[in-house]
């Protein structure tokens, strides 16, 4: 049959989480509170590093970064499933579908690079602890985001490119909450497979290489704790890391499960994908909060400031 004769797909069908019939209600207040929380929750970090002095350093920097990362990521996609779930529609447009691709890969990509640059940063802070200033300065650290954001956008330009030139004629049902690779490219009407392979070898290949920079410097950073006569000086050290690992797991753990494992499960793609997209971003607040002295003390101080100055504008 010639392309000529197929009927272009304008919109596509979202179905949802599978086997989640009559479930609707409980998986939209599951997706508001997380959804809220992660945006409140990363909003008073955000807000507490700007308006706080002594948080004015590169590891604060970047953890702002992430802060606005845990803030778009989530919204690429939660809205759109929320307003599925209260039974509007389910149908989201070819451009809204591309749309949901590219920046959720630009967001997961700027995801691996930011961590990465995070690692580094605690690897200078640990072992080049006296040129830590002048190596990790003002310049370096705008070039190093900068250089994540593009970064971010052109690995997602590439893969959705690849993705949306392919014709899409047939079946437009959507086998998930969201437009993603794998569940789109299972739609097109031509051989795909260059792009199946485009896309996991990209995709690999940034996360492997920022997985191995991360193990580069985390291992290097162990050595040099290791080295630490003191104790409390080693429990810091390991206090300070503890959080980036924590959300480095959290992180690498679903591109794993869902792009580079040879089966597919639509179930558990869509449970490790709620993980990923909605679940974790609102974890970070807490797991830097809760275990970071200084942003403890500097939301305590915001949020003290903000009280004493609401008591003034009321009296």
């Amino acid at each position: 049959m010639s392309m000529r004769n197929y009927t272009s797909v304008t919109e596509f069908i979202l179905l949802g989480i599978p086997n989640t019939e009559g479930l609707e209600n409980m998986i939209f207040v599951l997706f508001l509170t997380f959804y809220t929380f992660s945006l409140l929750g990363n909003l008073l970090i955000f807000l507490t590093i700007l308006a706080s002095s002594n948080l004015h350093t590169p590891m604060y920097f970047f953890l702002g970064n992430l802060s606005v990362f845990d803030i778009l990521y989530p919204s690429v996609n939660s809205p759109k499933m929320m307003v599925s779930l209260v039974g509007q529609s389910r149908t989201i447009s070819y451009q809204g579908c591309a749309s949901q691709v590219f920046f959720y890969h630009m967001l997961g990509c700027i995801e691996c690079f930011l961590y990465t640059v995070m690692a580094y940063d605690r690897f200078v802070a640990i072992c080049h602890p006296m040129q830590y200033m002048v190596i990790m300065n003002h310049r370096v650290c705008t070039g190093l985001t900068v250089g994540t954001w593009l970064g971010g956008c052109l690995h997602a330009s590439v893969l959705t490119f690849l993705i949306f030139r392919l014709p899409y004629c047939g079946p437009n049902k959507v086998h998930s909450f969201f437009c993603d690779i794998p569940v789109v490219l299972s739609l097109a009407c031509a051989d795909s497979s260059l792009a199946q392979m485009v896309s996991f070898t990209n995709i690999g290949v940034v996360s492997l290489t920022c997985f191995l920079l991360v193990l580069t410097s985390y291992t290097r950073i162990v050595l040099s704790i290791l080295k630490i006569h003191s104790s409390e000086g080693r429990r810091r050290a390991f206090s300070t890391c503890s959080a980036h690992l924590t959300s480095i797991l959290l992180a690498y753990g679903p591109v794993i499960l869902v792009y580079l494992k040879p089966a597919s499960s639509l179930w558990l793609d869509a449970a490790v994908q709620v993980l990923n997209n909605v679940i974790t971003p609102s974890l970070n607040p807490l797991i830097y909060s809760l275990r970071n002295k200084d942003v403890k003390f500097a939301l305590r101080k915001v949020l003290v400031q903000r009280n004493l100055a609401l008591d003034f504008i009321l009296k």
